[in-house]
Protein backbone atom coordinates (compact mmCIF):
# COMPACT_ATOMS: atom_id res chain seq x y z
CA UNK A 1 0.00 0.00 0.00
CA UNK A 2 2.67 2.57 -0.65
CA UNK A 3 1.17 4.60 -3.91
CA UNK A 4 -2.16 6.30 -2.68
CA UNK A 5 -2.24 8.23 -6.18
CA UNK A 6 -5.57 5.67 -7.02
CA UNK A 7 -7.15 7.70 -9.32
CA UNK A 8 -4.44 10.07 -10.72
CA UNK A 9 -1.70 7.59 -12.05
CA UNK A 10 -0.68 10.24 -15.23
CA UNK A 11 0.49 7.71 -18.24
CA UNK A 12 2.06 8.76 -21.34
CA UNK A 13 -0.55 8.24 -24.25
CA UNK A 14 1.66 6.89 -27.06
CA UNK A 15 4.35 4.66 -24.71
CA UNK A 16 1.91 4.08 -21.52
CA UNK A 17 4.82 5.23 -19.50
CA UNK A 18 4.34 7.21 -15.92
CA UNK A 19 5.26 11.18 -16.75
CA UNK A 20 7.15 13.73 -15.28
CA UNK A 21 6.93 16.41 -17.21
CA UNK A 22 4.04 18.68 -18.58
CA UNK A 23 1.07 17.35 -19.86
CA UNK A 24 1.61 17.43 -24.26
CA UNK A 25 -1.21 18.21 -26.56
CA UNK A 26 -2.57 14.98 -28.84
CA UNK A 27 -2.51 15.52 -32.18
CA UNK A 28 -6.11 16.30 -32.91
CA UNK A 29 -6.03 18.92 -30.30
CA UNK A 30 -3.61 20.76 -32.19
CA UNK A 31 -5.26 20.51 -35.63
CA UNK A 32 -8.03 23.14 -35.29
CA UNK A 33 -9.27 25.49 -38.10
CA UNK A 34 -7.02 29.05 -37.97
CA UNK A 35 -8.49 31.77 -36.22
CA UNK A 36 -7.45 34.18 -38.76
CA UNK A 37 -8.07 32.43 -41.76
CA UNK A 38 -10.19 35.49 -43.33
CA UNK A 39 -9.93 34.39 -47.20
CA UNK A 40 -12.96 31.85 -46.62
CA UNK A 41 -15.33 33.68 -48.76
CA UNK A 42 -18.32 33.80 -45.76
CA UNK A 43 -16.41 35.58 -43.70
CA UNK A 44 -15.79 37.74 -46.43
CA UNK A 45 -19.28 38.30 -47.33
CA UNK A 46 -20.12 38.99 -43.70
CA UNK A 47 -17.18 41.72 -43.12
CA UNK A 48 -18.63 43.18 -46.23
CA UNK A 49 -21.79 43.50 -45.19
CA UNK A 50 -21.16 44.74 -41.80
CA UNK A 51 -18.95 47.45 -42.96
CA UNK A 52 -20.93 48.38 -45.38
CA UNK A 53 -24.26 48.78 -42.99
CA UNK A 54 -22.01 50.77 -40.65
CA UNK A 55 -20.90 53.18 -44.01
CA UNK A 56 -24.89 53.65 -44.73
CA UNK A 57 -25.35 54.76 -41.32
CA UNK A 58 -22.76 56.86 -40.38
CA UNK A 59 -23.65 58.37 -43.90
CA UNK A 60 -26.89 59.75 -42.45
CA UNK A 61 -25.14 62.21 -40.17
CA UNK A 62 -24.43 64.66 -42.75
CA UNK A 63 -27.22 64.66 -45.30
CA UNK A 64 -30.02 66.64 -46.43
CA UNK A 65 -31.93 63.92 -48.10
CA UNK A 66 -31.49 60.92 -50.59
CA UNK A 67 -29.47 62.15 -53.26
CA UNK A 68 -27.02 63.83 -50.53
CA UNK A 69 -26.94 60.19 -48.48
CA UNK A 70 -26.33 58.40 -51.59
CA UNK A 71 -23.42 60.54 -52.76
CA UNK A 72 -22.02 60.59 -49.27
CA UNK A 73 -22.67 56.70 -48.74
CA UNK A 74 -20.73 56.36 -52.33
CA UNK A 75 -18.11 58.16 -51.26
CA UNK A 76 -16.78 56.65 -47.73
CA UNK A 77 -17.85 53.35 -49.16
CA UNK A 78 -14.58 54.38 -52.16
CA UNK A 79 -12.53 54.20 -48.85
CA UNK A 80 -14.20 51.98 -46.39
CA UNK A 81 -14.22 48.93 -49.07
CA UNK A 82 -10.87 49.32 -49.86
CA UNK A 83 -9.25 49.41 -46.91
CA UNK A 84 -11.55 46.41 -45.64
CA UNK A 85 -10.22 44.33 -48.23
CA UNK A 86 -6.43 45.15 -47.61
CA UNK A 87 -7.25 44.40 -43.70
CA UNK A 88 -8.87 41.07 -44.68
CA UNK A 89 -6.04 39.75 -47.36
CA UNK A 90 -2.81 41.08 -45.06
CA UNK A 91 -4.44 39.32 -42.28
CA UNK A 92 -4.91 36.19 -44.61
CA UNK A 93 -1.55 36.11 -45.64
CA UNK A 94 -0.56 36.24 -42.25
CA UNK A 95 -2.98 34.06 -40.51
CA UNK A 96 -0.60 31.39 -39.76
CA UNK A 97 2.48 33.64 -38.21
CA UNK A 98 -1.00 35.16 -36.06
CA UNK A 99 -2.53 31.66 -34.96
CA UNK A 100 1.56 31.08 -33.15
CA UNK A 101 1.63 34.61 -31.48
CA UNK A 102 0.15 35.40 -27.75
CA UNK A 103 -3.07 36.66 -27.52
CA UNK A 104 -2.12 40.59 -27.13
CA UNK A 105 0.05 40.32 -29.83
CA UNK A 106 -2.42 39.06 -32.50
CA UNK A 107 -4.88 42.37 -31.21
CA UNK A 108 -1.73 44.66 -31.56
CA UNK A 109 -0.94 43.65 -35.18
CA UNK A 110 -4.32 43.18 -36.16
CA UNK A 111 -5.31 46.98 -35.20
CA UNK A 112 -2.03 47.88 -36.69
CA UNK A 113 -3.14 46.50 -39.80
CA UNK A 114 -6.90 47.95 -39.49
CA UNK A 115 -5.06 51.45 -38.99
CA UNK A 116 -2.76 50.74 -42.36
CA UNK A 117 -6.01 50.21 -43.98
CA UNK A 118 -7.48 53.11 -42.53
CA UNK A 119 -5.21 55.21 -43.93
CA UNK A 120 -4.91 53.60 -47.59
CA UNK A 121 -9.03 54.09 -47.67
CA UNK A 122 -8.34 57.84 -46.75
CA UNK A 123 -5.42 58.17 -49.32
CA UNK A 124 -7.48 56.56 -52.16
CA UNK A 125 -9.81 59.32 -51.64
CA UNK A 126 -7.38 62.07 -51.36
CA UNK A 127 -5.40 60.89 -54.52
CA UNK A 128 -8.70 61.37 -56.32
CA UNK A 129 -9.79 64.54 -55.04
CA UNK A 130 -12.85 63.45 -53.41
CA UNK A 131 -11.85 65.10 -49.95
CA UNK A 132 -9.61 67.82 -48.79
CA UNK A 133 -8.15 68.01 -46.84
CA UNK A 134 -8.01 64.40 -46.16
CA UNK A 135 -9.13 63.35 -42.46
CA UNK A 136 -5.78 60.96 -42.05
CA UNK A 137 -6.65 60.63 -37.98
CA UNK A 138 -10.30 60.16 -38.53
CA UNK A 139 -9.31 57.40 -41.17
CA UNK A 140 -7.21 55.44 -38.59
CA UNK A 141 -9.13 55.64 -36.18
CA UNK A 142 -12.20 54.48 -37.78
CA UNK A 143 -9.37 51.72 -39.22
CA UNK A 144 -8.19 50.32 -35.89
CA UNK A 145 -12.01 50.59 -34.64
CA UNK A 146 -13.16 48.44 -37.45
CA UNK A 147 -10.39 45.90 -37.17
CA UNK A 148 -10.94 45.68 -33.36
CA UNK A 149 -14.76 44.90 -34.43
CA UNK A 150 -13.94 42.46 -36.90
CA UNK A 151 -11.02 40.67 -34.80
CA UNK A 152 -13.50 40.23 -31.45
CA UNK A 153 -16.36 38.51 -34.48
CA UNK A 154 -13.47 36.02 -35.87
CA UNK A 155 -12.42 34.85 -31.64
CA UNK A 156 -15.86 34.14 -31.36
CA UNK A 157 -16.48 32.66 -34.58
CA UNK A 158 -13.42 29.95 -33.71
CA UNK A 159 -14.59 29.64 -30.20
CA UNK A 160 -18.23 28.53 -31.58
CA UNK A 161 -16.28 26.17 -34.07
CA UNK A 162 -14.45 24.74 -31.38
CA UNK A 163 -16.97 22.35 -29.00
CA UNK A 164 -16.14 18.96 -30.33
CA UNK A 165 -12.49 20.13 -30.35
CA UNK A 166 -12.60 20.72 -26.78
CA UNK A 167 -15.08 18.05 -25.75
CA UNK A 168 -12.60 15.73 -27.27
CA UNK A 169 -9.70 17.36 -25.04
CA UNK A 170 -11.79 17.26 -21.87
CA UNK A 171 -12.50 13.50 -22.32
CA UNK A 172 -8.68 13.31 -23.22
CA UNK A 173 -7.34 14.95 -19.66
CA UNK A 174 -10.19 12.96 -18.00
CA UNK A 175 -9.23 9.76 -19.24
CA UNK A 176 -5.31 10.45 -18.13
CA UNK A 177 -6.23 9.92 -14.29
CA UNK A 178 -7.77 6.76 -14.95
CA UNK A 179 -5.24 4.34 -16.10
CA UNK A 180 -3.86 2.10 -13.70
CA UNK A 181 -7.18 2.43 -11.53
CA UNK A 182 -7.82 -1.11 -11.26
CA UNK A 183 -4.23 -2.21 -10.55
CA UNK A 184 -3.19 0.01 -7.58
CA UNK A 185 -6.56 -0.27 -5.63
CA UNK A 186 -6.72 -3.58 -5.73
CA UNK A 187 -3.02 -3.78 -4.44
CA UNK A 188 -4.58 -1.54 -1.72
CA UNK A 189 -7.21 -4.08 -1.05
CA UNK A 190 -4.99 -7.11 -0.84
CA UNK A 191 -2.62 -5.63 1.86
CA UNK A 192 -5.11 -5.76 4.04
CA UNK A 193 -7.46 -8.45 3.35
CA UNK A 194 -4.78 -11.30 5.16
CA UNK A 195 -4.54 -9.04 8.47
CA UNK A 196 -7.49 -7.14 8.94
CA UNK A 197 -10.21 -8.98 6.62
CA UNK A 198 -12.95 -6.67 8.35
CA UNK A 199 -10.84 -3.20 7.19
CA UNK A 200 -10.57 -4.60 3.98
CA UNK A 201 -13.92 -5.29 3.39
CA UNK A 202 -15.13 -1.45 4.48
CA UNK A 203 -12.31 -0.60 2.23
CA UNK A 204 -13.91 -2.42 -0.82
CA UNK A 205 -17.28 -1.21 -0.27
CA UNK A 206 -15.65 2.36 -0.54
CA UNK A 207 -13.72 0.76 -3.34
CA UNK A 208 -16.97 0.05 -5.74
CA UNK A 209 -18.17 3.41 -4.77
CA UNK A 210 -14.90 4.36 -6.32
CA UNK A 211 -15.16 2.20 -9.55
CA UNK A 212 -18.61 2.73 -9.77
CA UNK A 213 -17.80 6.54 -10.79
CA UNK A 214 -14.33 6.45 -12.36
CA UNK A 215 -15.55 3.58 -14.75
CA UNK A 216 -18.83 5.68 -15.63
CA UNK A 217 -19.40 7.04 -19.38
CA UNK A 218 -17.32 10.22 -19.76
CA UNK A 219 -19.72 13.15 -19.07
CA UNK A 220 -18.80 16.58 -19.57
CA UNK A 221 -19.72 17.99 -16.45
CA UNK A 222 -21.05 16.30 -13.07
CA UNK A 223 -22.10 18.47 -9.33
CA UNK A 224 -19.84 19.34 -6.91
CA UNK A 225 -22.30 17.01 -4.65
CA UNK A 226 -21.10 13.79 -6.59
CA UNK A 227 -17.43 14.73 -6.52
CA UNK A 228 -17.59 15.38 -2.97
CA UNK A 229 -19.20 11.81 -2.11
CA UNK A 230 -16.48 10.24 -4.48
CA UNK A 231 -13.89 12.37 -2.26
CA UNK A 232 -15.49 10.95 0.75
CA UNK A 233 -15.13 7.44 -0.59
CA UNK A 234 -11.29 7.78 -1.45
CA UNK A 235 -10.87 9.45 1.88
CA UNK A 236 -12.76 6.71 3.83
CA UNK A 237 -10.02 4.13 2.32
CA UNK A 238 -6.82 6.14 3.17
CA UNK A 239 -8.59 6.39 6.46
CA UNK A 240 -8.37 2.71 7.09
CA UNK A 241 -4.53 2.54 5.73
CA UNK A 242 -2.97 5.70 7.75
CA UNK A 243 -5.78 5.35 10.64
CA UNK A 244 -5.01 8.52 13.17
CA UNK A 245 -2.28 10.26 11.12
CA UNK A 246 -4.95 11.14 8.73
CA UNK A 247 -7.29 13.91 10.01
CA UNK A 248 -9.82 15.35 7.93
CA UNK A 249 -12.40 18.77 8.18
CA UNK A 250 -15.39 19.05 6.02
CA UNK A 251 -16.85 22.41 5.81
CA UNK A 252 -19.06 22.33 3.05
CA UNK A 253 -22.12 24.85 2.00
CA UNK A 254 -25.68 22.50 0.97
CA UNK A 255 -26.45 25.50 -1.23
CA UNK A 256 -23.66 25.00 -3.18
CA UNK A 257 -23.57 21.23 -4.29
CA UNK A 258 -25.75 21.74 -7.50
CA UNK A 259 -22.44 23.72 -9.05
CA UNK A 260 -21.12 21.91 -12.15
CA UNK A 261 -17.62 20.39 -12.21
CA UNK A 262 -15.75 18.28 -14.64
CA UNK A 263 -15.86 14.59 -13.50
CA UNK A 264 -12.99 13.72 -10.74
CA UNK A 265 -11.11 17.19 -10.94
CA UNK A 266 -11.23 17.32 -7.12
CA UNK A 267 -9.68 13.97 -7.10
CA UNK A 268 -6.12 14.77 -7.97
CA UNK A 269 -5.94 17.60 -5.26
CA UNK A 270 -7.05 15.25 -2.28
CA UNK A 271 -4.53 12.75 -3.68
CA UNK A 272 -1.84 15.35 -3.77
CA UNK A 273 -3.13 15.78 -0.14
CA UNK A 274 -2.12 12.72 1.28
CA UNK A 275 0.59 12.27 -1.15
CA UNK A 276 2.44 15.33 0.03
CA UNK A 277 0.80 15.85 3.42
CA UNK A 278 0.36 12.41 5.43
CA UNK A 279 2.35 10.19 3.73
CA UNK A 280 5.87 11.76 4.23
CA UNK A 281 4.93 13.12 7.92
CA UNK A 282 5.26 10.58 10.94
CA UNK A 283 2.99 12.84 12.71
CA UNK A 284 0.40 13.09 9.93
CA UNK A 285 -1.19 16.12 8.56
CA UNK A 286 -4.76 17.51 8.32
CA UNK A 287 -6.62 17.75 5.11
CA UNK A 288 -9.27 20.07 4.76
CA UNK A 289 -12.23 20.11 2.27
CA UNK A 290 -14.20 23.83 2.04
CA UNK A 291 -17.00 24.87 -0.50
CA UNK A 292 -18.67 27.85 -0.13
CA UNK A 293 -21.33 29.57 -2.51
CA UNK A 294 -20.72 33.48 -2.94
CA UNK A 295 -23.19 35.18 -5.21
CA UNK A 296 -22.84 33.38 -8.73
CA UNK A 297 -19.38 32.05 -7.75
CA UNK A 298 -18.70 28.21 -5.72
CA UNK A 299 -15.23 28.58 -3.98
CA UNK A 300 -13.68 24.72 -3.14
CA UNK A 301 -10.80 24.47 -1.31
CA UNK A 302 -8.22 21.78 -0.94
CA UNK A 303 -5.73 22.43 1.92
CA UNK A 304 -3.34 20.18 3.37
CA UNK A 305 -0.30 20.84 6.45
CA UNK A 306 3.02 20.18 4.93
CA UNK A 307 5.91 18.95 6.65
CA UNK A 308 9.12 21.01 7.18
CA UNK A 309 11.52 20.90 4.62
CA UNK A 310 9.34 18.92 2.00
CA UNK A 311 7.46 21.46 0.21
CA UNK A 312 4.88 19.98 -2.42
CA UNK A 313 7.06 18.60 -5.29
CA UNK A 314 5.83 16.68 -7.43
CA UNK A 315 2.36 17.86 -8.27
CA UNK A 316 2.47 20.28 -11.10
CA UNK A 317 1.45 17.30 -13.41
CA UNK A 318 -2.41 16.84 -11.55
CA UNK A 319 -2.44 20.74 -10.82
CA UNK A 320 -1.96 21.50 -14.76
CA UNK A 321 -4.29 18.50 -15.22
CA UNK A 322 -7.10 20.04 -13.25
CA UNK A 323 -6.42 23.56 -14.20
CA UNK A 324 -6.55 23.00 -18.13
CA UNK A 325 -10.28 20.60 -17.18
CA UNK A 326 -11.44 24.05 -15.59
CA UNK A 327 -10.75 25.99 -18.31
CA UNK A 328 -12.12 23.77 -20.81
CA UNK A 329 -15.21 23.38 -19.16
CA UNK A 330 -15.73 27.09 -17.83
CA UNK A 331 -13.55 29.41 -19.89
CA UNK A 332 -12.56 32.47 -18.05
CA UNK A 333 -15.35 32.08 -15.52
CA UNK A 334 -13.90 29.34 -14.30
CA UNK A 335 -10.67 30.11 -11.77
CA UNK A 336 -7.87 27.77 -10.38
CA UNK A 337 -5.17 29.00 -7.73
CA UNK A 338 -2.74 26.94 -5.73
CA UNK A 339 -0.18 28.11 -3.33
CA UNK A 340 1.94 26.76 -0.28
CA UNK A 341 2.08 29.37 2.80
CA UNK A 342 3.70 28.83 6.41
CA UNK A 343 3.40 25.16 5.94
CA UNK A 344 0.13 24.61 4.44
CA UNK A 345 -0.44 23.64 0.90
CA UNK A 346 -4.13 25.22 -1.08
CA UNK A 347 -5.47 24.73 -4.12
CA UNK A 348 -8.61 26.86 -4.54
CA UNK A 349 -11.09 26.49 -7.56
CA UNK A 350 -13.77 28.87 -8.45
CA UNK A 351 -16.79 27.71 -10.63
CA UNK A 352 -19.59 30.00 -11.94
CA UNK A 353 -22.98 28.60 -10.10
Amino acid sequence: MKDSRILSSFLDLQSGRSRTGPAELPEPARMRPYVFDTCQPGVVLRAVVFVQAIVLVASLFETSGWMAWLLHAATLTGAALPGLLVWLLSVCLLKRLLDRLPHRAQWLVSLSLGIVAGLYGCGLLAWIGLVSPAPWVASAASGALLAAMLTWSLFWRARARMPASAAARLAELQARIRPHFLFNTLNSAIALVRDEPAKAERLLEDLSELFRHALADAKEAVTLRQELDLARHYLAIEQIRFGERLRIEWNIDDTASRAKLPPLILQPLVENAIKHGVEPSPSGATVRISTKRRGDMVVIKVTNTVPAGTGAKGNGLALDNVRQRLSLLHDLEGRFQSALVNGVFQARLEIPF
